[in-house]
């Protein structure tokens, strides 16, 4: 939906508005799922063992205290007035501040990047690209290699502490509702029903993911509304009996009370404190979903305040109980006429935080996953309308695994809390140092800014990381164990991946030995479609030379297709087809290389090989097109033996011209009737030229300056009609991968070990790429790295 659009007169402006506050309510269920939950179990991780609640109220309030402010400063002033504003075409995320960061700095690790990626209308800078822009810091991290990595390893250990996070939420959230039966039954019974009961919570919960959030996303809006209300209105209720001064307990001054008495416990204590923030990060991660106004009135107006007052009311309960029966918890603050609605309700909003995590757990591998990061699993889209709804079967089975040991493991909040307090801080240092880059390099804000922004929300969140790795003993060690490694899978692919693409590069065949190849050499050429699968944009692959020296014979159209990622959430499906020729018109053999975003559903069409031939159909009348209105023939026999212009081919055709001069090109379409419009960019280098062209490419009829070149379009074409009922025949090679001699011991287990049970064990390129087995020709190669 177009909030913008609104604009244009006073009815549509009204229904924008409508549209942002149901963009709210619905924002309740999907991104505050976590947050609103932390009430049930902030108290008493904070008063578990290290401070106890004396007479003075000392504790309570200065726990009230850091509550507030910790929810002041880093949900409401860093997310919703800062990092929301930072989004990567409307998608947010630790992948989304890369992302940015990669595209006004050259530091992405990734291959096979080109020049004409920056021709798509979504790989937007935040400021055109100026002189006066190019700071110290970005000349600082082009230079030095070993921030490229270093950066992409932070990034790595955002993403591993998400998906940490994603087992550990569950648990803690789903254990601490279930405690409330403490109430109600005696602690002999109750050690021996609340596991039992949050196991099978838990199993029915991943059970049902691969049913898909949308079938039962309509019921979690109303849910966390619900609970928000109930926590709100108990709050409220509480300060108004027990305690109506609580109020004055939000000065900051009782934060310095509260460490003078209580001092190195009080430290330690700060890492049960921090849960209060536990899926705030969710605000940004789910950006792309809604939109920032919505995010930010549905938190400011309806969340922090229920919050705070459900935070208030039990520090009110707490300051005139100083020796009740039970543990200090939530539910000992709520009236025991209310008691089991409120335990329904704490359960179902639980298992909707839960399921907002795990969601976003299945979101983050797919994007590490698309961007080379992480082993190829299956990905189920479960919606055709909602954008992003996923489901991977194997990270949801391995997590519900992980879920139930830890909580039939640990079996207490304290323990729990531990183990997701430092998850969540190490994912908010992960966003602050990203963020701190994107406000020097993407902003091109003074560098004083950007420090102070990670001196003041740094300090506070190391503060709270600090407390919680004081208790890596007593479970924070679990998120560490998990991160690391996920870490080592990830790097070792990553890594591989990159050694397999240079060696690609190094070993790639020149166009010349393509032509050269002919009957002469008892090369033949068969009916049908080849397409040649590979990692290169340009050049000819090592895997299609060692395919015709044991075979002999390759396809009358061959093209070499490339499926590759760039660094942007979506790439328009009118841009997403780059399509070139390899060699002369006769040769009948093409580039096509198919670009993704992080966020794109891959092979979204039901037909990928009818998809490529439409798209190369449509390329050779433009291509033809091009050359009858191509008025020096010098030029267009050169093109005859390079591949360096590609076009890319949808509703509008751009032309890409690499490592050519911009004076060397002359298009002139101003003859042509077809042509609808004509746009000329200004690509950043200089040895690149990009010109759009919009044209109907389906017209043929309107190709009537040139009898003779109608006629071998025509030819060209009924070639490619007649290769498609020939049968199409999918190249693809099955790669092992070795460390070359003399490699370090390291890097021999990596790659001989790693990476080649990772490649065993996970989904091959043939299934990703939905290739038809009885289609498939498999190359083997053997990759020394």
């Amino acid at each position: 939906m177009d909030l913008n659009f609104g604009k244009c007169c006073g009815s549509k402006k009204k229904e924008s508005w409508r549209s942002v506050m149901l963009l709210a309510y619905q924002s309740l269920g999907v991104v505050y799922g976590d947050l609103s939950i932390s009430p049930l179990y902030v108290f008493k991780s904070t008063f578990a063992e290290d401070i106890r609640h004396s007479e003075t109220n000392e504790e309570i309030f200065g726990v009230l205290s850091f509550v507030f402010w910790t929810l002041t400063l880093v949900p409401l002033l860093k997310y919703v007035f800062i990092v929301l504003r930072a989004d990567d075409n409307g998608e947010g995320g630790t992948f989304a501040l890369y992302s940015l960061i990669c595209r006004h700095v050259k530091v992405s690790l990734l291959p096979n990047r080109q020049v004409a990626d920056e021709a798509l209308s979504t790989y937007k800078l935040e400021h055109p690209p100026e002189k006066n822009h190019d700071s110290c810091v970005k000349r600082y991290l082009e230079k030095h290699k070993w921030l490229h990595t270093a950066l992409l390893l932070l990034v790595l250990l955002g993403t591993c502490m998400v998906i940490g996070d994603g087992l550990l939420t569950p648990a803690i959230s789903v254990f601490s509702a279930v405690s409330g039966l403490e109430m109600n039954m005696s602690k002999e019974h109750h050690q021996y029903a609340v596991i039992p009961i949050t196991c099978f919570i838990l199993i029915c919960l991943f059970a049902l993911q691969h049913f898909g959030t949308h079938r039962v996303g309509f019921v979690f809006a109303p849910i966390v509304l619900t609970w928000l209300l109930t926590i709100s209105g108990i709050g409220l209720y509480n300060i108004i009996q027990w305690n109506p001064h609580v109020y004055k307990a939000l000065s900051p001054k009782y934060m310095f009370m509260f460490l003078r008495k209580t001092r190195v416990s009080g430290w330690m204590s700060l890492g049960g404190i921090l849960l209060c923030i536990t899926g705030a990060e969710a605000m940004f991660a789910d950006l792309g979903h809604f939109n920032y106004a919505a995010i930010q009135i549905a938190f400011t107006f309806l969340v922090y305040p229920a919050l705070i007052l459900a935070y208030m009311g039990q520090a009110a309960y707490l300051s005139q109980h100083h020796n009740s029966a039970h543990a200090i918890g939530f539910y000992i603050s709520v009236p025991k006429c209310v008691h089991w609605p409120v335990l329904m309700i704490a359960i179902l909003a639980s298992v909707v935080g839960s399921q907002a995590i795990i969601s976003g757990t299945f979101s983050i591998i797919n994007q590490s996953q698309s961007l080379g990061c992480f082993p190829r699993v299956k990905v189920i889209h479960t919606s055709d309308k909602i954008h992003g709804q996923i489901y991977i079967p194997e990270i949801n089975w391995m997590l519900m695994v992980l879920c139930i040991a830890v909580t039939i493991g640990f079996r207490d909040v304290k323990h729990l809390g531990n183990a997701s307090g430092l998850a969540v801080m190490a994912v908010m240092l992960v966003t602050t140092c990203l963020m701190s880059l994107v406000i020097v390099l993407c902003w091109h804000k003074p560098p004083i800014l950007a420090l102070l922004f990670l001196l003041f929300f740094g300090s506070i969140e190391l503060l709270y990381f600090s407390a919680s790795l004081t208790k890596f003993r007593e479970g924070a060690w679990l998120p560490i164990l998990l991160s690391l490694f996920f870490m080592i899978i990830m790097f070792v692919w990553h890594y591989t991946t990159i050694k397999k693409y240079e060696f690609d590069l190094q070993n790639k065949v020149s166009l010349e030995w393509l032509l050269a190849l002919g009957p002469s050499l008892g090369i033949s050429r068969v009916p049908g479609i080849g397409l040649v699968f590979t990692d290169l944009t340009s050049g000819i692959p090592a895997n299609f030379s060692r395919f015709v020296t044991n075979l002999p014979a390759f396809h009358r159209v061959l093209v070499f297709v490339c499926v590759k990622s760039v660094p942007v959430p979506f790439v328009p499906a009118a841009e997403r087809y780059l399509v070139g020729r390899v060699g002369p018109v006769d040769h009948r053999s093409y580039r096509c290389i198919v670009r993704y975003g992080y966020r794109d559903v891959h092979q979204d069409v039901d037909s990928f090989e009818t998809e490529l031939v439409t798209k190369l159909g449509d390329f050779i009348r433009y291509d033809w097109h091009r050359r009858t209105t191509q008025e020096d023939d010098t030029v267009r026999s050169n093109e005859d033996s390079s591949e360096s212009r590609l076009a890319v081919i949808g509703t509008v055709a751009y032309e890409i011209e690499e490592n050519l001069q911009p004076e060397s090109v002359s298009i002139g379409f101003t003859t042509v009737e077809s042509m609808e419009d004509v746009i000329e960019m200004a690509a950043p280098p200089p040895t690149t030229t990009v010109k759009r062209v919009r044209f109907a490419v389906e017209e043929e009829d309107r190709y009537e300056e040139d009898e003779e070149a109608e006629a071998e379009l025509r030819s060209e074409l009924r070639d490619l009609v007649a290769a498609q009922e020939a049968g199409t025949a999918f190249i693809l090679g099955h790669s092992h991968v070795k460390a070359k001699q003399g490699s370090s011991v390291m890097k021999r287990l990596a790659v001989n070990f790693g990476y080649n049970f990772l490649r065993r064990n996970c989904r091959g390129p043939d299934v990703a790429l939905k290739v038809p087995p009885v289609s498939l020709l498999e190359v083997g190669m053997v990759y020394v790295v």
